[in-house]
């Protein structure tokens, strides 16, 4: 089942909000200071291809400079990949097959505004 979702998921949604993890990563590598958020930026592009059984866990000993990131990570991404995913959940909700799929986009949103000191793992 999961195998499927990923399939439904990569073709109406997956591949854009890639695309814009990465274009988000590639903008972020410019200046010097902010290629850790392009890193993150990244990782979260693989996680937005394949979202199905995977799972976002906190990263233990992550302190103060996570915090830190986050707050800048707002500002300069973090709000408009929100809402990416917001947008792109509202059209997946309108079938009966797209449910899952805008429900798997809402939960994407916590780590698209707050991405570092978190992991992406296997569920």
């Amino acid at each position: 089942m999961k195998t499927i979702l990923n399939i439904i998921w990569f073709v109406f949604a997956g591949i854009e909000l890639a695309i814009a993890y990465v274009v988000a990563g590639l903008l972020l590598l410019i200046p010097i200071v902010t290629i850790p958020f392009a890193l993150a930026s990244f990782r979260i592009a693989a996680y937005a291809l394949w979202p199905f059984g995977r799972s976002v866990v906190d990263r233990p000993g992550a302190g103060a400079p996570s915090v830190i990131g986050n707050v800048l990570w707002v500002l300069l991404a973090g709000w408009w990949l929100a809402l990416a995913h917001l947008i792109t959940s509202i059209p997946l909700f309108l079938s009966i097959i797209g449910i899952p799929l805008g429900w798997a986009n809402l939960k994407m949103i916590p780590v698209s505004l707050l991405p570092l000191g978190k992991e992406i793992v296997r569920s």
